[in-house]
């Protein structure tokens, strides 16, 4: 009989396990299987055989084996999983034996499962499903030049707000309640970049101290959203109903018109040390999954005792599979990437602009359009790398922070101690978009994210409060956070109730808010600082999931005082960058920052460097479109007679210019709001103060 004659039995038809995609999917051709039939892959190297183990409906556990091997793959088909199935991995046994109770310490997440749940205190991974009702909606898809960032922490967002629903708060709905969006909007953000929402545990050390990862880097599955910030009727119903709470948030903001983007930790697991907990990774395969010596021994460039291997393909491969999935299936806008540099490691632990991570990134149909936010630096040899990060990154720019907290904070602290302060070059060039970071790298000012405070250090209001960090709340004897902070408390250690202090700090305080808003770049927000609240010196309350991280929506005078400044600022911003054409400030040659000293004249070499020279203007534009910002700064103790510029090209008056006062952090200035001034006329700068004005051709 020819073969082209054979018709084999629909029983007899054999769909062979696959080693890819790696996790759980629904097997091929499953409707001539067993009932929930799946195909099973999971890399593990450093295992011989694996056997999944899993919870039927009744509640009793199975054990079956991956029977092939693929690189490093082990996959098999596996009957009766149907979603909703509880799973983990375990190397194989032959000894016939009961499948291990919840608790083994055995059983092994896999790291690409989609939803984990806890069950008699052991983690397992559930079968999911991904579908969703977006109803088309649209991502934002919000331009890098228009972008304020505002990073928050999904549950210290909401978990004293009044005005939204108690059984809502701290939760990713509740992030997405009206109250919560309306907020956003007033207050002029565009991207809400979330603190780790991946799956994480608490380390070993907190635990003993009673104490728990709020901030949550420490990452478990990159693959599953963290249940904790799910609703109690979510997490009653499960682990899908927690699935697509995440989703109904993103897709609430989206309506919005608010972007998501998530703080990922690929660089590290929580499986600690060498002595951590056991939870997938190094049961599956130690050495391959972490950097390691020619010992064995771990390479910790993260300082949280282990690194993932980015020079093992299969690692690059997890986080990217990862992050497509998350700007896919949940329809995420972007990541910041928390230790970003341990990522980009090459085979011999140095950092590569080339790297395969970044190559691969950069390619991915995906990944490269979303935003892509580095935190540039580890803990590592040759670990600070900002500005080295390729096109299509933008990197956490700590030289903006520390130059601008210099300027407004640690020089007003030595000037107040009789000395003198730093000259305005560096000021300039951070507010300018630090071109010398970012220009070597083939990028513009919209690769730096310019911040004065985030998550990890002091608050904003804090930083003009505080000389010393304050964490003994931590259980570390305070010797835990950064001790050099480049702050400022005005006189007195904390709280006070001086009026002269309060008012000094309430200045400072808009100063930095108004610098960040008027510089080039990506200004980003860290939730709360907008009207002012306080983590009472603790500078890395990463372990404090209370009311000292959690946002005390209950502002007295002075914080309503801040918010209304920070939403002023923001509309001005948003303004000026109306005004400008879709390049700028992308095409260098056609950005104007004219810089000016208080005599109206250009600045020249002498004066940039002069410390006793604390007051600059800059007018700022482009060729294309106005010349219409004008900023004066005053980072001095005195009153300074101000004459106003006219413009000048190569030392000749070339237009002549008026300027109308739209803001001033200096409160005697605000009943002039308003006023309009010309070229060559003069006007007083208040002490240490930021004022802005409206710039415009003379009629």
């Amino acid at each position: 009989m020819s073969m082209s004659n054979m018709t084999m039995p629909l029983a007899f038809v054999v769909t062979p396990s696959q080693p890819f995609p790696l996790g759980l999917t629904p097997a091929r051709a499953a409707e001539q299987m067993a009932s929930h039939t799946v195909n099973l892959a999971v890399y593990a190297p450093g295992l011989a055989a694996v056997d999944v183990h899993f919870i039927d409906a009744t509640g009793e556990w199975h054990k079956e084996p991956l029977p092939e091997f693929t690189d490093g793959v082990h996959h098999g088909l596996v009957a009766g999983i149907p979603e909703g199935t509880r799973y983990a991995f375990a190397s194989r046994t032959d000894d016939g034996g009961d499948a291990p109770e919840p608790g083994d310490a055995a059983l092994l997440l896999d790291p690409y499962g989609r939803a984990v749940e806890q069950v008699k205190g052991q983690w397992l991974n559930v079968h999911v499903h991904q579908h969703f009702d977006w109803e088309d909606v649209p991502k934002p898809g919000v331009p890098l030049r228009d972008t304020i960032v505002y990073e928050a922490h999904v549950k210290g967002q909401t978990m004293l707000h009044p005005d939204i629903p108690e059984e809502l708060r701290g939760t990713y709905a509740g992030l997405a309640h009206p109250v919560m969006i309306e907020h956003f909007q007033r207050l002029g953000v565009t991207s809400i970049e979330l603190l780790p929402v991946h799956f994480h545990v608490d380390e070993m050390h907190l635990q003993d101290l009673g104490l728990t990862n709020y901030w949550g880097y420490n990452t478990a599955a990159f693959f599953a959203p963290h249940p904790a910030y799910a609703t109690a009727a979510a997490r009653k119903a499960g682990p899908q109903a927690v699935q697509d709470e995440f989703k109904g948030m993103v897709k609430l903001l989206h309506v919005a018109g608010i972007e998501v983007i998530l703080d990922v930790v690929y660089n590290h697991t929580a499986e600690e040390g060498p002595d951590g907990p056991v939870i997938a990774f190094r049961g599956l395969g130690d050495r391959q999954y972490y950097r390691t010596d020619a010992e064995g021994r771990y390479i910790d460039t993260t300082g949280c005792g282990n690194t993932l291997d980015f020079a093992n393909p299969r690692v690059v491969q997890l986080a990217l599979d990862s992050l497509r999935m998350w700007a896919e299936e949940y329809q995420v806008d972007g990541f910041r990437f928390d230790l970003a540099v341990s990522l980009c490691r090459d085979g011999q632990h140095e950092f590569t602009p080339a790297h395969p991570f970044l190559v691969a990134a950069a390619a991915d149909p995906v990944v490269s359009r979303t935003k892509l936010i580095a935190e540039p630096w580890d803990v590592g040899f040759g670990g600070w790398q900002t500005g080295a990060f390729p096109q299509g990154w933008s990197d956490w720019n700590d030289h903006y922070r520390d130059t601008v907290r210099d300027f407004w904070l640690a020089d007003r602290g030595t000037i107040d101690a009789g000395g003198l302060g730093g000259p305005m070059a560096r000021l300039a060039d951070a507010v300018s978009g630090s071109h010398g970071l970012f220009a070597a790298s083939g990028r513009t000012a919209l690769a730096s994210v310019n911040f004065v405070a985030a998550h990890d250090g002091f608050t904003l209001a804090d930083l003009t409060a505080y000389h010393r960090k304050h964490n003994e709340a931590n259980g570390e004897q305070n010797r835990d956070g950064h001790s050099h902070n480049r702050s400022y408390n005005h006189g007195f250690e904390g709280p006070t109730e001086v009026e002269s202090i309060i008012a000094a700090r309430t200045q400072t305080a808009k100063n930095l808010m108004a610098t960040l808003m008027v510089s080039l770049g990506i200004p980003m927000i860290t939730a709360g600082d907008e009207f002012g609240r306080t983590q009472q010196g603790n500078n890395n309350a990463y372990c404090q999931d209370n009311e000292l991280t959690w946002l005390n929506w209950n502002l007295d005078t002075a914080g309503r005082e801040m918010l209304d400044h920070t939403k002023w600022l923001i509309r001005i911003r948003r303004d000026f960058l109306h005004r400008q054409p879709a390049s700028y400030p992308t095409r260098e040659e056609s950005n104007y920052f004219h810089w000016f000293g208080a005599n109206g004249l250009p600045m020249d070499p002498a004066r940039w460097q002069d410390p006793r020279e604390r007051l600059l203007q800059f007018l700022l534009g482009s060729k294309d479109g106005y010349l219409d910002g004008l900023v004066v700064v005053n980072g001095g103790p005195s009153k300074v007679d101000v004459l106003f510029p006219s413009l000048y090209r190569d030392g000749a008056v070339v237009r002549e210019m008026a300027y109308e006062l739209r803001y001033s952090t200096a409160h005697l200035m605000e009943q002039r709001i308003g006023t309009v001034f010309a070229s060559g006329q003069d006007d007083i700068s208040e002490p240490y103060s930021v004022t802005i004005y409206r710039a415009r051709e003379a009629s």
